[in-house]
């Protein structure tokens, strides 16, 4: 597998989808960033306006993810992987995010994805922030094939339960990203968030022809989720009040038990 750039952008669209008690659907563009975690300097050459732990129109803190400490991001990386028993010696890791816009920054999912020399996924870390501030990650070991389950661990929106399971199903190839993360409550699907991107170059031209197509771009994440949540509110879904943090940060995934269909909510 040829060397990948120190940087790249991911476009593509996310969709979400609720199937209890009421039908709710809408999707919108996104615009994310995959660079090198140990490229972090040569990603910030690739064009003037991005930069990493800088000002500039996009750019990525490094104190925004891991540890919440400016400095290297492959020490609490291989922290996370070795957890689940995925040894990160010589693997390239590569963080897939929304960058911060000119002084706006919301990432409501980070993937980090650990490969060999040969491309190969050998494991993935998905590190989930809420709009309260708070972080949780779900590692998982990637199977030789199929999807991973975890216990829901976080609160990520006032209108779920902390209860039920995620399945992650991810797919990526050289120019492409497709991720698909369905909430089970009972053996039934009560919600699906999907990213479907393309890698595309990253350079001038094209970050400009990102903020000209997407000047909100972050802050737009932001506001769609506040809007969304509150047409839930006014279809009359249930409110409910943030919950203590779980005693740890992160939860580890394993291979799903039933990788078969599944059902839309009941």
């Amino acid at each position: 597998m040829s060397r990948l750039p120190a940087l790249r952008l991911v476009q593509g669209r996310t969709v979400h989808a609720r199937f209890t008690p009421f039908l709710q659907r809408f999707s919108y563009p996104v615009l994310m960033v995959d660079l090198d975690i140990d490229r972090l300097d040569e990603a910030s050459l690739s064009s003037p306006f991005f930069a990493v732990d800088a000002p500039a129109l996009y750019g990525v803190q490094t104190k925004d993810h891991g540890h919440r400490q400016a400095g290297s991001l492959r020490p609490w990386a291989r922290s996370q992987l070795e957890s689940a028993g995925v040894d990160a010696h010589g693997l390239s890791i590569r963080l897939v995010t929304f960058p911060r816009h000119l002084f706006y920054r919301f990432a409501p999912l980070s993937v980090w994805l650990a490969s060999d020399a040969d491309g190969s996924l050998r494991g993935v870390i998905y590190e989930v922030n809420n709009t309260f501030g708070e972080t949780h990650t779900y590692v998982a070991a990637v199977p030789e094939r199929g999807p991973v389950e975890a216990d829901k661990r976080f609160h990520v929106s006032p209108f779920f339960d902390v209860t039920g399971k995620y399945r992650f199903t991810l797919r990526q190839s050289e120019d492409r990203l497709s991720l698909v993360i369905d909430t089970l409550v009972d053996g039934a699907r009560a919600h699906m968030a999907s990213i479907v991107a393309r890698y595309r170059p990253a350079n001038s031209a094209s970050l400009a022809r990102a903020a000209i197509a997407r000047p909100l771009s972050s802050l737009g994440v932001t506001a769609g989720i506040h809007w969304e949540a509150l047409k839930l509110w006014l279809k009359g879904a249930r409110y409910r009040s943030r919950p203590a943090l779980p005693d740890s940060g992160q939860t580890l995934a394993r291979p799903a038990a039933d990788a078969g269909t599944i059902q839309a909510g009941r």
